[in-house]
């Protein structure tokens, strides 16, 4: 972006790698940076990129201007609160190309959503944000512990969707081999993972699972036969219960990374080797947390809705971007030296949250729960309806181990059922209904997982 007016100048602090090299900072610069650089960085950014998208993209040019703000009003980041934000819906309601700030024969790449809810959120990429991708990817990648030793087995999804690219860019970046298999046919992935001997799995956490279930298919002795040390799992919200799972079944640390296709995809922020949170990339991705219900800026600690601005984003800035993703910033030292801010995990959304009978009901309360039973498997459904004329229901399918199937564990079948449901009112504050269901009643997902079916929305 340094050629064009306003655009903001960025440092990748590229690197030559031999094989025998070990990176485990990839961008010392950036990732050990001092707090107050971080803030300074930040604030100069922001103005330049505020800049850049009033100039070239309308939706803000006007959005500015209803708010009365422009570049030349930032003079700190205590300016960013007197920002606008902005929505998915923008990005749906100016589909394909109105929020993009460059022509469209410089868009190198665009990646979006599924679009399962009607049309995708669309997302271009420059030359030099596919750069900017590549860079964080080889951050984050080096920051799991991946080097350029490691081979990848990348089972994210290749094509619209940011994960199997993203991963595969940074990859290529710090010099790791990767097998691009994307999702599916997973005998063959199990069967790729013994012979090719990937070190590294990169895929979902509910794929994750699917793998590991085909691995006790098959009583594959993880320890002896595959050489997988290292997990990183993003793309959908998973539990600490999950993580312990997929270390226990696959036998690696599993790692958490989070990113979303409207601000670069997967490398906004990674957990490191500790395990303590996510850090993000401050210095290209500007975070807050807000009050969902306010949008007033909450301090470090609190828990709220995730709002992300892009500071070098080329193709398509968003300035203020609501993510509608809950968790909380924190700041202090990392044993991994780095002095970024980090993020807790997922806490879930803030609009898949689940308002029943007036209670609200966060679906990753109701799987830590069910987590906390040895019985019941990782595989559920939230199945929310409306009988007319009635109140809410909220009904809990859960898988259960195989053994409580058996003719002799009626009874306990039966006693785990009554607890797991007694569990759950008390936790959630309203009654649910649990079915305890067979092994591979519920349908399993190659991307990631439908957990809630809320049907009172299709009536």
């Amino acid at each position: 972006m340094a050629a064009e007016p306003g655009a903001v100048s960025v440092d990748m602090g590229a690197k030559t790698l031999r094989r025998e090299d070990r990176v485990p900072i990839w961008n010392p610069k950036f990732e050990t940076m001092p707090r107050r650089h971080v803030g300074r960085l930040q604030a100069e950014r922001l103005k330049k990129i505020v800049a850049y998208a009033s100039e070239r993209v309308p939706f803000y040019n006007k959005k500015f201007a209803q708010a009365r703000m422009s570049a030349a009003d930032i003079d700190s980041l205590d300016d960013l609160k007197r920002l606008p934000f902005t929505e998915k819906s923008d990005l749906r309601d100016h589909y394909p190309f109105g929020l993009f700030a460059v022509p469209r024969d410089q868009i190198a790449r665009i990646h979006g959503s599924s679009g399962t809810t009607g049309k995708p959120t669309v997302a271009g990429y420059t030359r030099a944000d596919l750069d900017v991708w590549a860079e964080v990817m080889a951050r984050a990648l080096s920051m799991a512990g991946v080097t350029n030793q490691d081979r990848i087995h990348n089972a994210y999804g290749y094509g619209l969707f940011t994960g199997g690219l993203g991963v595969h860019i940074g990859a290529d970046r710090i010099g790791a081999s990767v097998v691009p298999i994307s999702s599916g046919l997973t005998k063959r992935q199990v069967m790729l993972l013994e012979d090719i001997g990937a070190t590294v799995l990169t895929c979902t956490p509910s794929y994750a699972l699917v793998i590991a279930e085909a691995v006790d298919e098959q009583r594959i002795d993880v320890q002896r036969r595959f050489k997988l040390r290292l997990g990183i799992f993003g793309a959908e919200p998973w539990t600490e219960n999950i993580r312990q799972e997929i270390e226990a079944r696959l036998n690696l640390r599993a790692l958490n990374i989070y990113g979303l296709a409207e601000i670069i995809g997967p490398g906004v922020a990674q957990e490191c080797e500790h395990q303590n949170g996510m850090h993000i990339f401050e210095d290209l991705f500007l975070p807050e947390v807000i009050d969902p219900n306010t949008g007033e800026p909450l301090p470090f600690g609190e828990e709220g809705e995730l709002v992300l601005t892009t500071l070098a984003k080329e193709a398509m800035p968003l300035i203020r971007y609501r993510t509608r993703d809950r968790t909380r910033l924190f700041t202090g030292p990392c044993a991994c030296g780095r002095t970024l801010v980090r993020m807790d995990r997922i806490l879930g959304r803030t609009d898949d949250m689940l308002t029943v009978r007036g209670v609200n009901v966060f679906p990753q309360v109701i799987e830590k729960t069910l987590l906390s039973f040895d019985e019941v498997e990782p595989h559920y459904q939230i199945v929310v309806d409306r009988p007319k004329n009635q109140l809410d229901t909220v009904e809990v399918v859960a898988e259960a181990s195989p053994r409580l199937f058996q003719p002799t564990q009626t009874e306990r079948r039966e006693e785990l059922r009554r607890t797991v449901e007694n569990e759950l009112a008390q936790t959630l504050g309203v009654s649910v209904d649990v079915k305890l269901a067979g092994p591979k009643t519920l349908e399993r997902s190659e991307g990631k997982t439908r957990r809630i079916i809320d049907k009172r929305q299709l009536q």
